[in-house]
């Protein structure tokens, strides 16, 4: 017989946390995890005004074009508030259509149609990033809470001896 079998027992921390108390206490460690990574803000006003296609920002200057040669895309949304993926535009609408430049390589430049048959040059700037972050973001957050969350309820159940 051993000197501790009719000592009474100290009432721990997860006593009784079994079945449905460890989908409970998953779940809030879960979210206590998904604070610790806020998502990413993004500013709400930009230095120009400027188009996506392709995966690459076009400045809008104020040049207007007169040789266009053909059709090769359109705006597909637009925001002044957040940042899109895709043929995103931070000042045309949707349904905004770009065009070829005569004797001018679209790595260099395009021209944004602003009225009908009014067109403006944008010059290239860079490869833009704004959309392909929110992805990486969400999906690295889900990864972190889930494995997370996992460890952490593993540990408690471990500890239960569940």
């Amino acid at each position: 017989m051993n000197l501790y079998d009719n000592a009474p027992m100290e009432k721990g921390l997860f006593d009784g946390l079994r079945g449905k108390h460890s989908l409970q206490l998953v779940f809030l460690v879960s979210l206590a995890l998904s604070n610790l990574f806020p998502a990413p803000t993004f500013a709400t006003s930009w230095e120009y005004p400027f188009v996506v296609w392709n995966g690459y920002m076009y400045e809008v200057v104020d040049e207007k074009v007169s040789e266009v040669d053909r059709k090769i895309g359109q705006v597909t949304r637009y925001s002044d508030m957040e940042t899109y993926a895709g043929n995103f535009s931070n000042a045309y609408e949707k349904g905004t259509n770009y065009w070829s430049i005569q004797n001018i390589n679209t790595d260099e430049a395009i021209a944004v149609e602003v009225s009908d048959g009014v067109f403006k040059k944008a010059l290239r700037r860079g490869e833009y990033g704004g959309g392909k972050y929110d992805y990486f973001s969400i999906v690295t957050k889900v990864i972190i809470v889930v494995v997370g969350g996992s460890c952490v309820s593993y540990f408690v159940l471990k500890k239960l001896k569940y």
